[in-house]
């Protein structure tokens, strides 16, 4: 099979619609893509590597080179770097780091590397990297357009074999440049582990500020590597707990101005934002149904706190439970089918998972301690959830309870949330010294963790889904 060059992004707003382009199979000697006229998503090769990385220890010595992108003609961009020579070292430099922070692979990034012409880009030199000692080899360039736009093309290669493995392009506004350098790296991550992308994708999150006993809270996003950030409300009203839609068109939030809780939706695309529900006594925790209709939330009535479940579009609430304590969050199966959530029923809190129609109710965790904050995998085969014991720290188990590990090791980690893939765990972090908030991220080994760097203290983070 000959592998797709598609995936052609243009922006509007922050979600961009995809644009396909193809380029010949045999190798030119300048890549000069050209668009056509049907939509396709990027296609895996039937040769190469394929596989699954739960257990990572095969992949972590596998080499990846990553030159700088070069340009047919260096000319000015408002891109980073002001120029197409400068954004090629920019756009492999992301690459790189995507690839190097998941914890999979050993590459070997633009500034440790001789740069390659134009022409090298579609026809390697090839003996030149295996005398480097590189397994694959990921090349691209970037071209300026007459309107302003940037074309990026990046190819994959097996340096043994002198093979392509796979190639795609995207054509994005000067502003939007990251997203190619993350559409190259899934392309690679996707092609060589098997896995489900999840680089192209964005993060929201609560942004502290102020005094402990006067914090102010708004609601932020970024992109998967902490880059491209900026503040959604402006922290006159405190914003919590934030979740992505499943269309990523919009952003579920809780909102306290005055005191009095609401549920609101963000809409992404128009900047503007709609009541859902209005509490009649506290309200947390609100989140998506995989098929975006509904919205499930906890609120406090008469001392019991229970779960409910409001269109999506405002409207009747109905309740999902009924039993004396707290009964709280609320995370669907990604079949929608079921609910995991927490509650003190037992005397503790402890994970509870029901049906989505709230029938069914029971307890799945026991291994001491207390459980809270449980998010389902995307994948559907794990929940992530916090478990206090002495110290807060991130765990997975299955959905019936079994099978629990630890994947972080700290004093106080809580609130875990998944990428697209389900193959990282997203968390905030409090310092024990400084009483400090910040956003980390560690894979399903527990091996790599790395903290996201945000402008200020960071809670409450909520991966969103791969961009189309």
């Amino acid at each position: 099979m000959k592998p797709a060059f598609a995936a052609f992004l243009t922006s509007l707003a922050l979600a961009a619609l995809a644009v396909p382009v193809s380029a010949q199979q045999a190798a030119p000697a300048k890549p000069d893509p050209a668009p056509t006229a049907s939509a396709s998503a990027a296609a895996p090769a039937d040769d190469g590597l394929t596989g699954s990385v739960t257990d990572d220890s095969a992949w972590q010595d596998l080499g990846i080179a990553i030159p700088t992108f070069p340009t047919n003609a260096m000319v000015p961009t408002a891109a980073d770097g002001g120029n197409t020579e400068a954004l090629g070292r920019n756009l492999a430099r992301v690459i790189y780091g995507d690839l190097k922070n998941n914890g999979l692979f050993k590459p070997v990034g633009p500034d440790a590397l001789p740069a390659i012409s134009y022409g090298e880009v579609a026809a390697p030199a090839f003996p030149n990297w295996r005398a480097r000692s590189a397994e694959m080899l990921v090349q691209g360039f970037v071209k300026a357009g007459a309107d302003g736009r940037l074309t990026v093309g990046c190819y994959l290669y097996d340096v043994a074999l002198g093979s392509e493995l796979a190639r795609q392009g995207y054509v994005v506004k000067p502003e939007e440049w990251r997203r190619a350098a993350h559409k190259c790296a899934d392309m690679v991550y996707s092609r060589l582990s098997g896995e489900s992308p999840f680089f192209d994708s964005k993060i929201a999150y609560i942004a502290e500020t102020g005094p402990k006993d006067h914090r102010r809270k708004q609601l932020a996003i970024m992109d998967s590597d902490g880059a491209n950030h900026r503040f959604i409300t402006n922290g006159q009203a405190t914003a919590l707990t934030p979740r992505y839609s499943p269309d990523y068109s919009k952003i579920a939030y809780l909102s306290f101005l005055n005191g009095t809780p609401r549920i609101y939706v963000y809409d992404i695309g128009t900047g503007q934002q709609r009541l859902v529900t209005e509490g009649k006594g506290p309200t947390f925790a609100p989140r998506w149904s995989p098929d975006g209709k509904y919205i499930l939330y906890s609120m406090a009535i008469a001392g019991n706190t229970d779960i409910y479940r409001v269109p999506a579009t405002g409207g009747e609430s109905v309740r999902l439970t009924d039993t004396p304590g707290i009964n709280v969050g609320g995370s669907y199966s990604p079949d929608g089918s079921k609910i995991v959530f927490e509650s003190d029923r037992s005397g503790s809190q402890q994970i509870y998972v029901m049906n989505a129609d709230g029938t069914n109710q029971k307890r799945i965790s026991f291994f001491g301690g207390r459980s809270a904050t449980p998010e389902w995998s995307p994948r559907g085969d794990q929940i992530a959830f916090t478990h206090i014991a002495g110290n807060l720290r991130i765990a997975v188990m299955n959905p019936s309870g079994g099978e629990m590990r630890y994947l972080t090791d700290s004093w106080q980690d809580e609130a875990p949330t998944w990428s697209p893939n389900g193959r990282i765990v997203q968390f905030f972090r409090t310092a024990k010294t400084s009483g400090k908030t910040s956003i980390w991220q560690v894979d399903l080994t527990g091996r790599n963790e790395r903290r996201l760097n945000t402008p200020v203290d960071a809670s409450d983070p909520a991966w969103g889904p791969v961009l189309p």
